[in-house]
């Protein structure tokens, strides 16, 4: 296994361009990572990289090494998935994305269980808002909200997910309730944004009676995080558009109240992304098909 843990490495700071975040990636120490490509390097007799104290970067003989050790990595993803499949003691490691709100929330909660199920698979969850190169950064399934762009990557739609705008009651007490979409970019009300680089939706798409209209609203505060915008609202300081599941047990508490209920905004897709040859290892299969069945009822 040290062998393949070599090239595991090997591929990683390849991916990555940094010893460093593939030693994160790995969950190893930089030091372990730099051993295992030297070691690596000393048995193909080459050197893999070109270092210098401020940059890292893949020799003529790396490069040409890089396919090849993808290909063998890939044949014993598919070997081990053969096994777990005869076997049916689904093991390993399943490298796991989210939004934060929806890792938080729906995910994250649920994962104990299936560990419970499967205990002999690993889950490794991240969450960021941000959007994730699943390749580049060796994620197996990434939960979404909304609508990804076109990639080579296969896509599971699991359901439709409620959205809803809404603001604290010490807002609306000093603002006023919005009558109609035009109020949110008219200037009398602050709206709450979620943006981060490359984010897909600086619009908030909501349902009037001439269909669905787009409105480019802004306000005071953005971020990249979406609980940070929430306690923004609860503070009272603008309106927000969220998934319901986000904000379900303030608007029973009554610390977030819904606004423009007529005209409400556009449901999201909840859905994962994975890679093909992912989807033909049994338990990627197996959390899918789990998370799914335990989240696939959203309001």
């Amino acid at each position: 296994m040290a062998y393949l843990d070599n090239i595991r490495t090997f591929v990683r700071v390849y991916e990555l361009g940094n010893m460093s975040a593939a030693a994160r990636d790995q969950r190893i120490s930089a030091a372990v990572a730099s051993a295992r490509v030297s070691q690596l390097e000393d048995h193909l007799g080459v050197r893999l990289f070109q270092r210098t104290t401020r940059q890292l970067s893949p020799t003529e003989q790396g490069r040409l090494f890089y396919p090849g050790a993808c290909k063998v990595l890939e044949a014993v993803e598919e070997a081990e998935a053969e096994i777990t499949s005869v076997t049916r003691t689904p093991r390993g490691t399943l490298f796991v994305a989210a939004p934060l709100g929806l890792g938080r929330r729906l995910i994250a909660p649920h994962v104990p269980e299936f560990k419970s199920e499967y205990p002999l698979i690993q889950i490794r969850l991240r969450l960021s808002d941000r959007v994730l190169d699943l390749p580049a950064e060796g994620l197996d399934v990434a939960f979404f909200l909304g609508l990804p762009k076109d990639s080579t990557l296969k896509m599971r739609k699991i359901a439709d997910c409620p959205r809803l705008l809404c603001a604290a009651p010490e807002y609306l007490k000093s603002r006023g309730h919005p009558d109609a979409p035009a109020d949110l970019i008219s200037g009398k009300h602050d709206c709450l944004n979620l943006r981060y680089p490359g984010a897909p939706e600086f619009q908030w798409p909501l349902q009037t009676p001439d269909g669905v209209e787009r409105f480019a609203v802004k306000g005071p505060f953005e971020s990249d995080d979406g609980d940070v915008l929430t306690r923004w609202a609860l503070d009272g300081h603008g309106i927000i558009l969220k998934p319901h599941f986000e904000v379900a047990d303030h608007l029973t508490a009554g610390t977030l109240v819904p606004v423009l209920t007529d005209f409400p905004p556009v449901s999201v897709q909840f859905g994962c992304l994975y890679a093909h040859r992912r989807h033909q290892d049994p338990k990627t299969r197996l959390l899918i098909d789990f998370m799914a069945k335990r989240v696939g009822q959203l309001s």
